[in-house]
Parts: C-alpha cells; sequence; structure tokens
C-alpha cells in the first residue's frame, strides 16, 4: 500500500513539474503563445463594416499567413517582408479620397479593406505586424517626419537594433529599407511607441512623455481591441 501511495505522489510531483515547464516555455519562448485569431477578427470586423469583397478578403488571409508564418531568418527578412507586403498590396491615397476626412487613422484591417490609405497607414499596419511577429516595441517607434522633397508631413516606421543604434527606415516612399542616415529626405519630428513618446535632440532622442497622450493613436488601439485584435500597448 505504502509503495502504491508512492507512486501516485511520484506521478502527481512529475505532473505539477511538466506543467511547470510548459507554463514556462509559452510564457519565454515566442511563438508558442497564441496569437491573433483571425476567425474572431472577421466575423467582428464583418459586423462593424460589412463582408469584404474577394480580392480584400485574399489580402486579409495573406496578411494573416505572414503573421502566421513569419520568415525564419534574421530581423532584417522580417522587416523586409512585411515592408513589401503593404507597399505591393496597398495604393497610395490621401484620407480626404478614402475617408472623406483630413486626417484619420486607419487600422491595418481598415486599410486592407479599402486596399488604399496614407502615410499614416502604411507605417501603422507594419508596426503592428512586426510587433505581432514578435519584434519588441523597444525596437520599433512610429516615427513623424518631414518629407523634404515633397515639403509635407510623413509617418515612417523606425527599427533599432540597440537603443542608440541608426535607426532602419520602412517607408511608403522608397520600398528599399535604408538607415536614417541614409534618408537625408527627411526631417525627424517625434517618434512614439506604445512605452513612451521621444524627440530629436542633440543628434540623438529625448523621452519626453507618454504615448497616452496622444488621442489618435489611444482611439486607434480602442477601435483594433472592437475589431477582436489582442493588443499589449
Amino acid at each position: 500500500m505504502n509503495g502504491l501511495v508512492a507512486k501516485v505522489a511520484q506521478i502527481t510531483f512529475r505532473s505539477r513539474w511538466l506543467c511547470c515547464v510548459l507554463v514556462l516555455l509559452l510564457i519565454t519562448t515566442p511563438g508558442l503563445i497564441a496569437g491573433w485569431d483571425f476567425d474572431t477578427i472577421n466575423l467582428r470586423t464583418q459586423r462593424l463594416y460589412g463582408p469584404a469583397t474577394p480580392a480584400t478578403q485574399r489580402n486579409i488571409n495573406d496578411w494573416a499567413g505572414l503573421i502566421k508564418n513569419p520568415p525564419q531568418g534574421d530581423i532584417k527578412d522580417k522587416l523586409n517582408r512585411v515592408n513589401q507586403f503593404f507597399n505591393n498590396r496597398v495604393r497610395f491615397r490621401d484620407d480626404i479620397v478614402v475617408w472623406k476626412q483630413q486626417d484619420y487613422w486607419a487600422t491595418p484591417i481598415e486599410l486592407l479593406r479599402k486596399g488604399a490609405g496614407d502615410c499614416e497607414d502604411y507605417a501603422l499596419a507594419k508596426y503592428f505586424t512586426l510587433r505581432e511577429m514578435g519584434v519588441p516595441a523597444s525596437q520599433l517607434r512610429i516615427t513623424y517626419v518631414k518629407a523634404l522633397q515633397l515639403n509635407q508631413a510623413h509617418m515612417v516606421v523606425a527599427w533599432y537594433a540597440t537603443p542608440n543604434a541608426v535607426p532602419l527606415i520602412l517607408d511608403n516612399l522608397k520600398t528599399a529599407i535604408l538607415p536614417a542616415t541614409q534618408r537625408n529626405d527627411l526631417l525627424p519630428v517625434y517618434s512614439f511607441n506604445g512605452q513612451g513618446l521621444w524627440v530629436p535632440q542633440a543628434g540623438k532622442n529625448k523621452r519626453v512623455g507618454d504615448s497616452k497622450k496622444l488621442s489618435r493613436w489611444q482611439d486607434l488601439l480602442t477601435k483594433m481591441r472592437a475589431e477582436g485584435f489582442v493588443i499589449n500597448e
């Protein structure tokens, strides 16, 4: 009898140990935690916006496929694939044409449903796609710049290998991903992500506040959550 009790106790201990290991793996290993549920997202967005056309649904499905099966190379492979995906699938159009508003921040689903958007929409879609692929917020910033050749405000995504590194710029104006030092046509104004707000100062970036103060950013997060996205920003 004592032997049976000992075996049961041993099995119970092993089961608890295995559960602890599995939980630890889920917490620490990228890709093991369940990501966005596109079945739920499709249902919710159909209720919000109506049925998607076959062409736009294919784009959404391809986007989901890209997120679920990201490039297996280094981070630059992810940056290139995401940059190319949206630059190739989306036409540039001003907000006044697409949304009949002067300034509208579309969610990635809204962007793909319309198949058109402006620079903010490209940048936001690339940012959230890379975040869902496992790129940490500490390496990504949505950056407002002045496009000097166009003499107008513009938005890009900047990826930092380290906090003080020269970032790589993901842009819809130029398809090649280049270091910021090679983008003399862009003058940085400020940047932000879910962790804060930065402004350029003496050749570096200085954190000056919280992105929660950006009302359009907060409105965008609210819309995405209503669409079914789990957003940890």
